[in-house]
């Protein structure tokens, strides 16, 4: 069941001429080189053998048993359920892969129920205040990623890690758009090629144009029209099927995008530039994590790209059995291509790192294979898991190696061809870089006071209404003039406002400047006395104050 889960052939389908095909297509696939097999698929390349995809084939006649191949191909177009397959008796695994007489998978590690509600009821809390978790709490959140997202509630957390659900958020309806074009021909057939070899012993695409392979080929189809200029790679199948078994088909484009944008920038274009940076950063890490494998790859003379470029183009989706590839992009979701470069040197290690395991690994051949069929034990999802979270890799070491293969590059083929943006470094540099939509802020008074209530503190004394700005410039026309040695007080009737008097406030008489000095006095009302009492008592002693004086007392 490790193969397949893991490699997408073998295992399932009965009968010597589907034992026979697979050992033609492992054989075959050792002798091609990594980096052809994950080429760039152009349209003008026309159809391809099965035999020269390696890994990435596994066909869906390999699931007929001997010569009913043919029969069960023309029924697989009729539905979409695995009943129209002829697989109703067999048995699906939790993960919807089908269950076969050979190869069956050991016992998985299963969370207690008690645990696993516990970690529903955590993670709906930090999805439902996810700015919060990831302002103030985010390595809680990657502690929580690492244990393992509950499986119920994956797809939404992978949205939100992503940042996908921002992207759907602010494109809303673009999807629709893109679905409804009709796309490039160049494109469509050969995605439409690719779809049967997408997990075939998976429930949702075991059937030739069942709704799995529908959804799949509408999203790769969108993503050659938001991207012309990249188009499609075949690596890219995986990748969007892996997200459309957790998701619905929008959601997964807008996932697929940010994979493609912001994990992984520059892996899908035409001339794979990116990947092949990568692998020498790859290569460079393993001196110093395993000297051991890494002097062997050395004297083997074994490029980078014959091994790792399936593990990364796919995210080990078609390497890893697939309890372990979902703890793995649990991780990767939330901590960026690190964890991908950290599951690479890990596997490495384990696999070349000792004298014994090179034994058997004398040419280059042996050691590509050995690679190829990795230890079920270093591939487990708590020993694999374990290795990655204490292997001391991190995005600045990532960061550092890349300038210095970068410059190499340019010392030795020139400039990139491929302008691809910076790479992002998991969810919190993603969500610094797109900040989601935030709702304004609404003032909300945790105390309500009515409108006519004096403020706690004041004593009961009301404030002082403003000046308005036509009386101020009357004060200043009359100081200039010399008539007026003090500012003038407000009206009565806005002081009786202020003050809350129910009386009606009296007439003021016209300002006249031979009797400016008593008009205070005379204009006061008589339930504001105790504001303008100190007027009337120390009317003598404000009249000796000078302009500034009186007006700084004002102010």
């Amino acid at each position: 069941m490790d193969a397949a889960r893991g490699r997408g052939v073998g295992g399932v389908g009965g009968g010597p001429e589907a034992e026979a095909a697979e050992v033609a297509e492992v054989a075959a696939g050792a002798e091609a080189a990594g980096a052809a097999r994950m080429a760039k698929s152009r349209g003008e390349n026309g159809p391809r053998a099965p035999a020269a995809e390696g890994s990435l084939s596994g066909t869906r006649e390999s699931l007929a048993p001997g010569p009913d191949a043919a029969a069960a191909d023309e029924l697989s177009s009729l539905g979409s359920d695995s009943e129209a397959n002829g697989f109703i008796e067999r048995r699906i695994d939790k993960f919807g892969f089908i269950v076969g007489s050979q190869g069956a998978e050991g016992a998985l590690e299963e969370v207690p129920l008690e645990v696993l509600r516990q970690r529903e009821s955590k993670w709906l809390d930090m999805l439902n205040n996810w700015d919060k978790w990831m302002a103030k709490k985010h390595k809680k959140i990657r502690l929580r990623c690492q244990k393992g997202i509950p499986p119920s509630l994956r797809g939404r957390a992978w949205q939100y890690l992503s940042g996908g659900k921002v992207k759907l958020q602010q494109n809303p309806g673009k999807f629709d758009e893109l679905d409804m074009s009709p796309g490039d021909p160049k494109w469509l057939d050969v995605i439409e090629r690719d779809l049967h070899r997408q997990f075939p012993f998976h429930e949702m695409f075991v059937s030739r144009g069942g709704h799995g392979q529908q959804d799949l080929f509408r999203v790769l189809k969108a993503y050659t029209l938001y991207r012309p200029e990249e188009g499609y790679c075949q690596a890219q199948a995986p990748i969007a099927a892996v997200l459309l078994m957790h998701m619905p088909a929008e959601q997964a484009f807008w996932c697929l995008v940010q994979i493609c944008e912001k994990y992984l920038p520059g892996y899908y274009s035409e001339k794979l530039e990116a990947i092949q940076l990568d692998g020498e950063i790859l290569f460079s890490l393993l001196q110093k994590v395993s000297p051991v494998a890494h002097k062997h790859l050395s004297r083997q003379k074994i490029d980078p790209l014959l091994y790792m470029t399936e593990w990364f183009m796919c995210a080990f989706a078609r390497t890893l059995p697939w309890s372990s590839v979902l703890r793995v992009w649990d991780m990767f979701f939330c901590e960026g291509v690190k964890i991908i470069f950290r599951v690479g040197l890990v596997l490495l290690k384990h696999a070349l790192g000792s004298p014994d395991k090179l034994k058997a690994c004398q040419g280059q051949y042996e050691t590509i294979e050995q690679l190829r069929s990795l230890s079920p034990k270093i591939m487990q999802e708590a020993f694999l898991v374990q290795e990655v979270v204490e292997l001391p890799v991190t995005e600045r070491q990532i960061e550092r190696e890349h300038l210095i293969q970068l410059r190499r590059w340019q010392e030795t083929r020139g400039e990139l061809q491929c302008c691809s943006p910076p790479r992002l470094h998991g969810a919190k540099a993603i969500l610094e870089a797109e900040p989601g939509p935030r709702p304004t802020l609404q003032p909300s008074p945790s105390i309500r006071l009515p409108p006519d209530a004096p403020l706690p503190g004041s004593k009961g004394k009301p404030k002082p209404p403003k000046q308005s700005q036509k009386e101020k410039e009357q004060w200043k026309q009359a100081k200039a003039s010399g008539q007026l040695d003090k500012p003038p007080v407000p009206s009565q009737a806005k002081v009786a406002a202020a003050a809350g008097d129910a009386c009606p406030p009296q007439d003021v008489p016209p300002k006249d400047p031979a009797h400016q000095d008593s008009a205070p006095q005379d204009s006061a009302p008589q339930d504001s006395a105790h504001h303008h009492s100190q007027d009337s008592a120390h009317h003598h002693s404000q009249e000796s104050l000078t302009s500034q004086e009186s007006e700084d007392t004002y102010l």
